[in-house]
Formats: structure tokens, sequence, C-alpha cells
């Protein structure tokens, strides 16, 4: 296990080294799994694994006591880099010396420490001991606390008590943070705008506690946003059907306006010419009935003058016979 911790701590150390002088981003989240990973490693191994190899393998009290002071050294470096941005000018400079120290460590634990252990405790023993490194990694402070005891008992009085101080401060940065991201992205989404891309900070716990925040609130956002977008697109089919059907209405009463238009022109014409053909009915029968009556008038002139002429030619002869019967009787 604790092996296995040198090699995380050295793969962030190496990604540190790669990293541009300039990532600042980058370098703050390296630099915060390194204080989180130092914290914790320090931690059990000054509550369970340096007490037990003190009081179980010969020669091994001078490398106990080094190295507790290497943690020292190593603590308040992390406590001071914890608290500074990367844009210090001597952040780098800490973390270079942060580097040398435990490289200097690591190399003294693993060269020297660790032989002699497995050697006199074995398997089984060691066994016994990762699992109690195991339990106590779960509560141990995630923060260097340089002022803070670093042997029994005092250590694992202070240690539990550092370590569920941490974690919820811990969970409170990560609640912070996450809360302030997801207003960002509220704002943005709000105007339209891209999310920023920001990275937590702080702790594996605090990290995980923002994004759950953050992926809370965006999700939250995301409803609202669905939401409206439903509301809007129900607002946009009722207001093309609104529009569809005030255009159909508009073209059935100018259809109607039309077809009465052509009705009303059609029978003005037919009036019109209903009325003219009358008209003209009436001046044609009148025409003919004045021709009628002029010719039966003629007619009758000429009837009457015949009559006329007849009556006096009869009248003549009557009185021509008359005249010549009186004086045959005067006779």
């Amino acid at each position: 296990m604790l092996k296995d911790d040198h090699e995380a701590v050295e793969q962030l150390f190496r990604r540190y080294t790669r990293a541009g002088g300039r990532a600042f981003v980058e370098k703050r989240a390296i630099v915060d799994r390194i204080i989180e990973e130092l914290s914790v490693h320090a931690a059990i191994e000054e509550q369970l694994f340096y007490p037990a190899v003190r009081a179980t393998v010969p020669d091994t009290e001078a490398l106990g006591l080094e190295s507790l002071e290497e943690h020292h050294v190593v603590k308040w470096v992390l406590s001071e880099i914890d608290g500074m941005t990367p844009e210090d000018e001597r952040f780098d400079a800490k973390v270079t010396v942060l580097i040398n120290n435990v490289r200097h460590h690591v190399e003294m634990e693993e060269g020297e420490l660790f032989p002699m252990v497995r050697d006199e405790l074995g398997r089984k023993v060691l066994s016994d001991l990762g699992e109690a490194m195991a339990g106590a990694r779960r509560i141990a402070p995630t923060h260097p606390h340089p002022r803070a005891p670093d042997r029994p008992p005092g250590n694992l009085i202070v240690g539990a008590a550092a370590g569920v101080a941490d974690r919820i401060a811990d969970t409170l940065n990560g609640f912070a943070q996450g809360a302030v991201t997801a207003i960002g992205d509220i704002i943005a989404t709000a105007l339209r705008r891209e999310k920023r891309r920001v990275s937590p900070r702080g702790t594996k716990g605090a990290r995980s506690t923002a994004t759950q925040v953050r992926s809370g609130g965006s999700d939250a956002t995301e409803a609202v946003i669905d939401a409206t977008r439903k509301a809007k697109q129900a607002s946009d089919r009722a207001s093309r059907t609104a529009r569809a059907t005030a255009s159909s209405a508009k073209a059935g009463a100018e259809r109607t306006m039309r077809a009465a238009k052509r009705g009303a022109t059609s029978t003005t014409r037919t009036t019109k010419a209903g009325a003219k053909g009358t008209v003209t009915s009436a001046r044609r029968s009148a025409r003919r009935t004045a021709s009628t009556a002029k010719r039966g008038a003629t007619t009758t002139g000429r009837t009457a003058r015949k009559a006329a002429t007849s009556t006096t030619q009869t009248a003549r002869r009557a009185a021509r016979e008359t005249a010549s019967a009186a004086a045959g009787a005067s006779r």
C-alpha cells in the first residue's frame, strides 16, 4: 500500500514537471491532489506504521525519527503551498523543494526501512498492518497539519478530529464551488453563452461534491430549459394554428366577397340586360302598335272615303231618280 502511494505521488510529480510554465489551472489541480495524497499518506504512517515498526523491528529507531522530521518539513511546505496560487512567483520553487524532499524520503524508506520491516515482520503481519492502515485512510486528514502531534496517542486523537474537520471543510468547499459554477452555468444558459470549463479544486471529496452540485444544478437548469422549450414550441404551434386559421378565414372571406361581387355584378348585368331588353321590347311593341294603328287609320279613312263616295253617289242617283219620277207624275 505505501509503495503504491509513493508511485501515485511520483506520477503527479512528473505531470507537474511536464506542465507548461503558465498552465496555472492544471498545476493547481495537480498540487491539490499531491496535497491530499501526501497528507493522508503521512497520517497513516505516523498513526500506525512508524509506531509498529519502532516497537517491533530492531535498529529502526533512528530511521523512524528521521522519517518523522522529513514528514514535518513536508507538511510545512504543503501547508504553505495549500494557501498559495500558481501565479505566485514562489509557487513553482516551493513545489520543486517539496518534490525533492519527498523523493529523498521515498528513497530512504524503500531502500532502507521497508526491507528491514519485510524481513522482520513477514507477509501475514504486514497484511494485517495494511488492512489497519486502509481503515485509517478513510478517516485520515486530507490537508497538512504541521502543528499537530505526530506520535501516539496525540496524533490518533487529533488526527481523527482533523480528518473529520477536513472532510467537512472539503464537502463545504466542494458545495460552494459547485454552487458558484452551477449559477455561472445558469447565467451562461440564459445569455446563450458557452458554459465555462471549470475544474473543481481541492481534495477528491471536494472535487466530487463540486461535480455533483454542478451536475444537479445543471440537471435542474436543463429541466427548466426543456420545459421552457416545450412551452415555446406549444406556443409556436398555437400561434401557427391561429395564423393558419386567420389566413384561412381571411381567404374564405375574400372568396365570399369575390363571389358576392361576381354575383352582384352578374345580377346587375342581368338586370340591366333585362331592363334593356324590356325597354327595347316595349319600344318595338309600341312601334308595331303605332304602325298597326296607322295602317288601321289609313284603312279606316280609305273605307270611310269610299263609303262617303258611295253614299254620295247613291244619294245622287236616288235624287235623280226621284226627280225623274216627279217629273213624270206631273205630266
